[in-house]
């Protein structure tokens, strides 16, 4: 039987056409219940059983369920609770749900694909007995809600006696049409709460409306414009489209990115009613306010989140700004001409800002988030849950993201652990979003939970591989080795003398490399990358999950790989003593390390070491070792370190950043010891080659596939980005020159101050934090000359030298087996453009995300190893804001802030000024003693950690305490100076009631770089990371 189904739909252009479709309806579609006795049910497949009875005392008939399409966009945490099974996924819901909502139709699809939930898609749109057709003046949504109706009719009378279908829906008429018919209908609070057997589900509800309780504070925030409003202000060049982002210093200060005018810039929303309802990440549209409401560069505020709320309801946000830039009007300059008088006047009244407030949502990008809750103050008085539910605040660890309401029964029970809750909505006379309890996840201040809370946090996908993906393993296990089979159109390289260099304790080794003199005078060098393509084929679910996760992550105490063990850690790791595949890049170099030649090859090799940087360096500095290893290293390095010459000649960077690493007790996995990092020659030198592989595979890539490789880029940062570190490097007699790398690179060399040995490194390191972030891309997206690699001065960059802990590698090795002819067959989706960039974006923003969760690692235990002491020691200012100043102490590399005012009695708005800010300066001035924080200048602080809480979600946390420069009010006393190991890293200590433990038991962990760095992850992380000793590893200095 045929029909036909219209809609109309919106072209790219703007223009809308009208779609006609012709259906096939059948009559060959079962309706998944294994008890079903029809001769078409019991050929197709039964997935469901039926809810036992009195599973719900409200329903106590044994059932099947059907959620209207509402549940599966609101109610998706619920759902994926054990306590919901034997459900229908109606197509109609599942179409409007994939239309609505990219999240919740991937949630919704992996709990179809578990066979344990018993979720079983019925393809109602296409069965002859359940399709309807949308009837004249009937709107979408009521024919899809008659359309879920007729198939909970269609089942009802389909079923075995005994067995009910029940709809649940929280549109009332909905509900009331059904019940009409004769069908069972309930809200999803009705259901729920009838499932006494998990009581925690009525607060998992999401809240659907503005409901609030009556003691509720209001404030009526701006009315958000349509989505057609904000379309045509977009066009019209009213508003402008950004992801908001908000000060992690701030919370009542947030941000876009945008193009305003054809040029990029940044405009700031400052305060709740600018903000008007706006989370972090969320796509906002933003009307830019009159020049007379601009601020000027360096009026920032820090902010702490948990301050008083009250207290901060009656503070306008804006008022917390330097008073002297709301007084000053904008300069208005001439369009095509400015004096030299103009210009000046403009460079003393300070750079200014846009500003602008949030007319408008266009995709909320809200997740569910980690946090506490603010116990009530009668929470005492109950003895255990409630059969009431209560309101309570939520502070969420993310001190960007605001206050959530939350209703609950077991206010006492979750009062000191971190739980998850989700937003459900915001309305515009709700001071805070309303929300819904998700999980709990343990007590405050326990390291496993608030490493969890770390994961999270960030995305990280952290639980253990499926068993569909270990199918894919190799059925051999541990006892794979290389056979003849594997050898076809691979270069046999068994025979050379190929070691690998990595940290302590490494054991997913993916590269080694190889030197050796040619009968011509020139040298061969070649690159050794493991072969993981071979073991990860294109699509299958090793490869998706692979894609998924996008990188290993590296925390203090584990590490999150992103290929099963066996792989990363044995098949694929190019372990010495032991055949192992590889992809080689090898070169013929001449003595002054110019190369003459380079081929690539699948290959088979077998490593003749496996050194740590250490072993290497020990190799590399003693002259009488002549064993082929010791002399292709020493050779390697004279190599190396002409290359590098030649690198830095072109302008690439050598930057910094703060690292530290910790010593792990075995057993407990407390902090024992922390050191900053050192980077040794070898560290140099395997760095140096892989930058060579990278950039000589990107080469090769792009000259057989131009519009789908998998490239790298780093952006030129803009000149505005270096305005106040050029200003405060003047007041030293230092010029910071940025105009491009070279001559930034030059400058960073001569930035030396004589009686200051760490300044050099103290600049470094803030020039990074002026970088942009390096990005992955798709290169036919972007012209040849966007290409450029700023950091490392090259035209042209990949990632191919790390694939067991980076999924863009493995992509690129499957581009190279492409172009060198080894793989004949690749997939289509290799060479697909739109495929590749999705899939960049994907890379990007995990990334992103698994460095930021190392720092949290490297921040939880940096608390962990400072908790109990009270520590006093020198540091640098490296930021100054209206209220407070960052230090820098470079004996452990770690930051702080330093509020410079003192706060009043609580509930009061007052606080005492202490410094006053200069905005054209950038300096904090002690009125009484001259006192004067500036960038660079030196100060005593005491350092010490505040304890986890409950109060405002906070974890413990580093406190920095001014002691010297002495400012009335605000500077401490002096402490007794504890002292703290943090030069020699002992072997062995002896632990009261545990004995003697070895500290140096692990892998370093370390935050790869893609430029010559001193320390760091210069480029792709603008803060420091951490090393440890005792469980995640990453490769020192590895690209």
């Amino acid at each position: 039987m045929l029909q036909s189904r219209s809609h109309v739909r919106k072209t790219r252009k703007g223009s809308v056409i009208k779609v006609v479709r012709e259906l096939y309806l059948r009559e060959d579609i079962g309706c998944g219940v294994g008890v079903c006795a029809d001769g078409v049910c019991a050929s197709g497949v039964r997935t469901m059983q039926a809810l036992p009875a009195n599973a719900n005392k409200l329903h106590a008939m044994p059932h099947i369920i059907v959620p209207d399409t509402n549940m599966f966009l609101h109610q998706m945490d619920l759902l994926e609770h054990k306590a919901f099974s034997d459900v229908v996924v109606l197509q109609t819901a599942l179409d409007e749900v994939r239309h609505r909502s990219t999240q919740m139709y991937a949630r919704l699809r992996a709990i179809t694909a578990d066979v344990d939930k018993r979720f079983y898609v019925f393809s109602n749109e296409f069965m002859r007995d359940t399709f309807v057709k949308r009837v004249k003046d009937e709107s979408p949504n009521d024919r899809n809600d008659r359309a879920i109706r007729e198939a909970c009719r269609w089942y009802a009378k389909h079923l075995p006696s005994g067995i009910s279908i029940v709809l649940i829906s929280d549109d009332a008429d909905n509900r009331r049409k059904a019940t009409a018919d004769g069908m069972f209908a309930y809200s999803v609070r009705e259901y729920v709460e009838g499932l006494t057997a998990f009581p925690e589900l009525v607060d998992m509800i999401a809240v659907n409306d503005d409901a609030d309780d009556a003691a509720a504070k209001k404030i009526s925030y701006p009315d958000h414009l349509t989505p057609s409003q904000i379309t045509a202000g977009l066009k019209s060049g009213a508003f402008c489209q950004g992801t908001l982002g908000i000060s992690f210093h701030n919370f009542l200060e947030g941000s876009i990115y945008t193009k305003v005018d054809g040029e990029d810039t940044s405009v700031k929303i400052i305060g709740r009613t600018h903000l008007n309802r706006g989370v972090h990440g969320d796509v906002v549209a933003v009307r830019i306010l009159p020049k007379s409401e601009w601020l000027r560069q360096g009026d920032n505020v820090v902010l702490d989140a948990e301050e008083d709320d009250e207290t901060l309801e009656k503070v306008d946000p804006n008022s917390l700004l330097d008073a002297s830039a709301a007084a000053v009007p904008v300069p208005e300059q001439d369009d095509e001409m400015q004096t030299e008088e103009t210009e000046q006047r403009a460079a003393n009244s300070g750079d200014w800002v846009r500003t602008g407030c949030i007319v408008g949502i266009i995709q909320r990008k809200w997740r569910p988030f980690c946090g506490t809750i603010e116990a009530p103050k009668d929470v005492s008085s109950d003895s255990g849950s409630s059969s009431q539910q209560k309101f309570v605040f939520f502070w969420p660890m993310d001190k960007r993201i605001p206050k959530i309401k939350i209703r609950t029964r077991q206010a006492k029970q979750l009062a000191g652990q971190r739980i998850m809750v989700a937003i459900d909505s915001w309305g515009k006379q709700s001071l805070y979003p309303m929300g819904h309890f998700v999980k709990a996840l343990g007590n405050v201040g326990d390291r496993k939970t608030e490493t969890d809370v770390i994961l999270l946090e960030h995305d990280v996908r952290f639980m253990p591989f499926s068993k569909q993906v270990m199918s894919y393993l190799p059925d051999e296990g541990e006892a794979w080795v290389v056979k003849e089979e594997h050898l076809a159109g691979r270069m046999d390289f068994r025979h050379l003398d190929v070691c690998s260099i990595d940290p302590p304790g490494c054991t997913d080794i993916d590269d080694a490399l190889h030197a050796r003199l040619l009968p011509n005078g020139n040298y061969e060098v070649g690159v050794h990358i493991a072969d993981v393509s071979h073991f990860v084929k294109p699509g299958n679910a090793m490869d998706q999950e692979a894609a998924t996760r996008g990188t290993t992550v590296y925390l203090v105490d584990r590490r999150i790989d992103m290929l099963p063990s066996l792989l990363g850690t044995n098949l694929c790791s190019l372990r010495s003593n032991v055949e192992r595949l590889s992809f080689s890049c090898i070169w013929e170099v001449t003595p002054d390390a110019d190369i003459i030649d380079v081929k690539y090859s699948k290959s088979v090799i077998r490593s003749r070491a496996s050194l740590t940087y250490d072993a290497a360096q020990a190799r590399l500095d003693d002259p009488t070792l002549t064993d082929p290893v010791s002399t292709g290293i020493k050779l390697l390095n004279s190599i190396a370190k002409k290359l590098r010459a030649k690198r830095m000649a072109n302008g690439a960077l050598v930057l910094a950043s703060p690292e530290v690493r910790f010593s792990l007790d075995n057993d407990a996995q407390d902090p024992l010891d922390v050191e900053l990092k050192e980077m040794k020659d070898t560290n140099a030198l395997v760095e140096e080659f892989m930058l060579l592989a990278n950039i000589y595979v990107a080469k090769k890539i792009y000259s057989v596939f131009p519009d789908s490789s998998m490239l790298r880029r780093h952006p030129k940062p803009s000149a505005t980005n270096f305005e106040s570190l050029i200003k405060a490097a003047a007041e030293y007699g230092i010029e910071i020159d940025p105009s491009n790398n070279r001559t930034l690179s030059d400058s960073l060399d001569k930035a030396v101050l004589a009686d200051e040995p760490y300044f050099n490194k103290l600049i470094r390191i803030m020039t990074t934090r002026c970088m942009m972030q390096a990005v992955y891309f798709c290169s036919g997206t972007l012209a040849p000359e966007d290409f450029w690699h700023y950091g490392l001065a090259t035209d042209i960059y990949t990632h191919f030298t790390s694939p067991i802990r980076r999924y863009a590698d493995l992509v690129v090795h499957r581009l190279l087996a492409a172009c060198i002819g080894y793989d004949k067959t690749y997939s289509s989706d290799l060479v697909d453009k739109v495929k590749a960039s999705e899939l960049s974006d994907v890379l990007n923003f995990r990334h992103r995300n698994a460095q930021q969760a190392s720092r949290s690692s490297v921040e939880l235990f940096t608390n962990l190893f400072f908790k109990n002491k009270v520590i006093q020691e020198e540091g640098f200012v490296i930021r100054v804001m209206k209220n407070g100043f960052s230090v820098i102490i470079p004996r452990f590399g770690i930051e702080g802030i330093v509020h410079s005012q003192a706060a009043g009695p609580k509930g009061s708005t007052d606080s005492a000024q202490l410094l006053t800010h200069d905005a054209v300066a950038n300096t904090l001035t002690c009125p009484t003693t001259g006192a004067q924080i500036r960038i660079f200048g030196k100060v005593l602080v005491r350092v010490s950690v505040e304890e986890a809480g409950q109060e405002a979600a906070q974890r413990s946390k580093l406190v920095v305490k001014l002691i010297e420069p002495r400012v009335p009010g605000l500077s401490v006393d002096p402490v007794e100076v504890q002292k703290v190991k943090v030069d020699v890293v002992p072997a062995v200590v002896d632990i009261p009631g545990v004995g003697k433990v070895k500290t140096n038991v692990g892998e370093t962990n370390r935050v790869t770089a893609e430029m010559g760095v001193v320390s760091g992850d210069a480029v792709e992380a603008k803060a420091g990371s951490a090393g440890v000793k005792g469980a995640g590893k990453k490769k020192g200095g590895k690209k």
